[in-house]
């Protein structure tokens, strides 16, 4: 799956509410704070994590390349 940038980067809470994984932002917060996404390789606690293009982000069972 690719999320395409209208900018320079995407918060990871919002990409994961544009594609439709989650219902919405508290949902969202919820599922990075469990420790159930993934950027890069490694777990991220951080709800408004900036993402670039090439960042690869894992969640439920998705793996999301960020492209420009």
């Amino acid at each position: 799956m690719e999320f395409k940038l209208k900018s320079e980067f995407v918060e990871l809470d919002n990409m994961l509410k544009a594609l439709g994984l989650v219902a919405g932002g508290a949902e969202a917060k919820q599922q990075i704070l469990a420790g159930l996404v993934k950027v890069n390789g490694a777990v991220e606690s951080r709800i408004r994590r900036k993402l670039k293009q090439g960042d690869i982000a894992e969640f439920s069972g998705n793996t999301i390349t960020v492209i420009s």
